[in-house]
């Protein structure tokens, strides 16, 4: 059976750098968001296809890629990071009409983001070192840091090119080999990946990229004997689900970068305008469908209304349609079920007691879109204050003092993004220190780099992407001591 194409991509799964069919011939349909059409189909990897994958790895990782000089893999990620850049525009459209991303956000944002930590882990390829340690005088010892081996990541819809990229640069700069299951919302910037991934010359084996259900394709890595580690960016209730599945088969590693419900907290000496600027883009972009989202915004009483005020004028409306036009500012949900459900989520939001500000309802036809939406005065036990709907809906309260605020931006069960808007360093350091989050900016939303680490607290999960920090999860210590005789 030979795999067919859609926008000149294969549709087959990326195994040993070839595409072939789902066992059984099994598929899934993927729709465009913005316009509720059909637009693939693609192979959806069975449990045999899984196995496959995770065979195809092991024999590249035995046969060549552990004995890889690190040279080579620099080489090797350099090379896709060349031609990621060649091919951005094609790479923009795709996410546009697969996952609903404005293709001017997806350029500057996703893109470059992938191409940066590709760059980014090259230089690193070479630089994972051990330790010389004192023997006390009983020898020699040393440790070193090996690759794990087979590892799988599991990557989401809503950055599907750039998280897939977080994944794969540091373990492959580590020495491992990888399978990545792309997401079934929207498969095809990992289908153009895996192209790329063979025209930068990748021996076959080394990365292997499967679409498929998470109920399937997913478990099946999650339990799989042969996957070392798993690496996976979701909702929390899935991250649960793969640590039971790893408790329950080899105990692989993992890690986990969840939900979020972030904060931002503006206190009375901000610049207003500022503050606006990054807390309505910080639940705007992408439509909020971002773990990062500034979901929850605390405004010091002083200015309160006045933000309030300004908030409501300046995001309530925007020009939605096509993501591929220059004009539009707003894209659509990635899926009727998630439209639904942030609408639902509204609905419970007002009945609590929230003020509507602007918003909340679907607009337009034939696609999946909604109004930006706003609530203030919002209860801090109120689900739009409470859990993630990862919709363009943000929750804003006010506080007096600095001390209260800290205190409700941490009640919450996530701690993966906040952000503290102030003129003074000293509220700032002070703030920041005690925020309960793994990434906290000041004057400012977002400001990822592939130098800095990023994940979560609490139930925002474990582990981290980007940074030397990444490398860790990656890798594991080998102690060696040589016991060394005296000499006669």
């Amino acid at each position: 059976m030979v795999t067919t194409t859609v926008f000149g991509l294969s549709t087959g799964l990326f195994i040993n750098n070839k595409f072939i069919p789902a066992h059984g011939g099994h598929t899934l349909d993927t729709i465009n968001p913005a316009t509720g059409k059909h637009l693939a189909k693609v192979s959806a990897a069975q449990t045999e296809d899984v196995d496959s994958a995770v065979a195809a790895a092991q024999t590249a990782y035995v046969a060549c890629w552990k004995r890889s000089p690190p040279q080579e893999k620099a080489k090797l990620l350099l090379r896709l990071a060349e031609l990621i850049e060649r091919d951005r525009d094609d790479l923009a459209t795709l996410a546009a009409v697969d996952a609903g991303a404005l293709y001017a956000d997806t350029q500057y944002g996703e893109i470059e983001q992938s191409i940066q930590q590709l760059r980014y882990y090259a230089g690193w390829s070479d630089k994972i070192t051990g330790k010389l340690l004192d023997g006390r005088g009983e020898g020699l010892s040393f440790t070193s840091r090996e690759p794990l081996g087979v590892c799988a990541a599991i990557v989401p819809w809503n950055a599907p090119l750039m998280i897939a990229i977080w994944k794969l640069a540091p373990a492959i700069a580590a020495g491992n080999v990888l399978i990545i299951k792309t997401p079934e919302l929207a498969p095809l910037c990992g289908q153009k990946l895996g192209e790329l991934v063979c025209e930068a010359g990748f021996p076959p084996g080394i990365i292997n990229i499967i679409c498929g259900l998470g109920t399937i394709a997913g478990h099946a890595l999650a339990e799989h004997q042969g996957v070392s580690k798993i690496a996976f960016t979701g909702s929390t209730s899935v991250g649960r689900s793969i640590m039971r599945a790893s408790a329950n088969s080899n105990l692989k590693r993992i890690s986990l970068e969840l939900g979020g419900k972030g904060p931002s907290i503006v206190f009375g000496d901000a610049d207003l305008e500022n503050a606006l600027k990054w807390t309505i883009r910080g639940i705007t972009l992408h439509n909020g469908q971002i773990c990062a989202a500034g979901s929850r915004i605390l405004v010091h009483e002083s200015i309160y209304e006045r933000f309030c005020r300004e908030f409501h004028q300046r995001s309530r409306d925007a020009v939605y349609g096509d993501p591929l036009l220059p004009a539009t500012k707003k894209g659509p949900i990635i899926s009727q079920a998630q439209l639904q459900s942030i609408l639902k989520s509204v609905e419970m939001g007002a009945r609590n007691g929230g003020h509507l500000l602007h918003g909340g309802k679907a607009i337009g036809e034939g696609g999946y879109f909604i109004e930006n939406t706003a609530f203030m005065g919002v209860d801090e036990d109120s689900i739009i204050a409470r859990d993630e709907i990862f919709g363009p809906v943000a929750a804003i309260s006010k506080f007096s003092t600095e001390e209260e605020a800290v205190a409700r931006a941490n009640r919450t069960i996530y701690g993966l993004s906040a952000a503290v808007f102030t003129s003074s360093i000293d509220t700032a350091v002070r703030v920041t220190a005690a925020m309960e989050s793994g990434h906290v900016t000041v004057n400012a939303w977002g400001m990822l780099s592939a130098d800095a680490p990023f994940g979560g607290y609490k139930q925002s999960g474990f582990g981290r992407d980007g940074g030397e920090e990444a490398l860790e999860s990656w890798t594991t210590v080998k102690t060696v001591k040589y016991s060394i005789s005296a000499s006669t």
